[in-house]
């Protein structure tokens, strides 16, 4: 038995686009119906979702029977957290909140085993070695750790090129939210500022020979990331198709009704 290969490391190493969505439900069910849509990966929230490692634990395992790969974000860059995904078998973390490239370089270091790192062996209990099935999982599993790092502040933004320059950052997200908060503009993600911010960013990364990616639920704008060079965007939220969908079908009647 072999470690997986991370695909989506793979694929964004080789340039090749790789689009997403947001999981927020919290539940296995709704897990494993999206990963039958054709999304190449799902990202299962744990900042802003209630996820905690059994929730995780349960979606990784609904979407494991198909082609799509879980993307996990813990709700901070605790090592600690870091160390329980990983031994729950989770190859990609994205991590909220990165302003400083010694935070990066702490994060790269809390995803691989020492001396290379401060990553914690248990691999013994860990489902991610398949509880030591794979006898090479110690020694090789960084080769398929993908870390992404989260850049949304001002603070951030100007650190981004030293961010990018670190080695063990396999990419940069661009969280538009909390970006256009820092600078300001609270709930104002398109206005101009912010954008542009974010297009000078993943033009920055992208030099860089790091991959860029964001979130963003508008198509024009979405669009306009990849053709600028990102290459892994979320282009929807489950919750929020969820709500509009059910929305607009109860408008759709009680409204006609009225």
């Amino acid at each position: 038995m072999d470690i997986p290969t991370n695909s989506f490391k793979r694929a964004l190493r080789a340039g090749r686009t790789q689009i997403g969505l947001w999981v927020a439900l919290a539940d296995p069910y709704a897990a494993e119906l999206l990963a039958t849509t054709g999304f190449d990966w799902l990202l299962i929230d744990g900042e802003h979702a209630p996820n905690d490692t059994r929730s995780v634990l349960a979606q990784l395992q609904s979407m494991a029977a198909y082609p799509v790969h879980p993307i996990v974000r813990p709700v901070q860059g605790d090592p600690a957290a870091i160390k329980q995904y990983l031994d729950l078998g989770v190859q990609t973390l994205l991590i909220p909140m990165v302003d400083t490239a010694e935070q990066a370089a702490a994060l790269v270091a809390a995803t691989r085993y020492p001396p290379a790192g401060t990553r914690g062996v248990g691999s013994a209990v860990a489902r991610a070695s398949r509880w030591n099935q794979m006898p090479n999982y110690v020694e090789r599993c960084g080769e398929e750790i993908c870390l992404l790092v989260q850049v949304e502040s001002v603070t951030g933004m100007r650190n981004l090129a030293e961010i990018a320059a670190v080695d063990g950052v396999d990419g940069v997200f661009f969280g538009p939210a909390d970006l256009s908060a820092s600078m300001g503009l609270p709930g104002k993600i398109f206005d101009s500022r912010v954008q542009a911010e974010i297009i000078a960013g993943i033009e920055l990364v992208t030099a860089a020979g790091k991959a860029a990616g964001s979130l963003m639920l508008d198509e024009k704008v979405a669009r306009g990331y990849l053709e600028r060079g990102a290459t892994f965007v979320a282009v929807g939220i489950d919750t929020t198709l969820l709500m509009k969908g059910a929305s607009d079908l109860a408008k759709a009647f009680i409204g006609a009704r009225a």
